[in-house]
């Protein structure tokens, strides 16, 4: 229940980041005026209308937030002079050894897996052509 709920929180505040709330709010807007008019015509008309740059109370408004909201946030000068490296130091890989209990079940180390093979005949045999 905690993780779902972290989950959500970190969905909401995503979605309130990116300024969706105005985009739902739009949605919300334009569905209401589709329905208001869809009484009075066919919904094709409808949704023609509702599309046709005549807005509404709400769609107003979102256009105002949207516009204080990006008049709001400061516009990038120019390019970053300073480069930010990401470097990961290598991992080195980490030595494990049987456990005592299955150490006549595994393998030796020390024997090369190369050991059981018979050497390569000498010359490489050819393709024929």
């Amino acid at each position: 229940m905690r993780r779902k709920l972290s989950l959500v929180l970190t969905l909401a505040a995503w979605l309130l980041a990116t300024g969706s709330q105005w985009d739902l709010a739009q949605t919300f807007a334009w569905s209401r005026m589709i329905v208001n008019y869809s009484c009075s015509m066919s919904v094709a008309q409808a949704v023609q209308k509702t599309f046709s740059g005549e807005m509404c109370a709400i769609c107003a408004a979102v256009q105002d937030a949207k516009q204080q909201e990006s008049a709001g946030a400061p516009a990038p000068e120019g390019r970053l002079t300073a480069k930010i490296f990401l470097v990961c130091a290598p991992h080195t890989p980490g030595v494990f050894l049987p456990a005592p209990r299955c150490a006549g079940l595994a393998p030796s180390v020390s024997v090369p897996l190369s050991a059981e093979r018979s050497a390569p005949p000498s010359p490489p045999p050819r393709v024929l052509a």
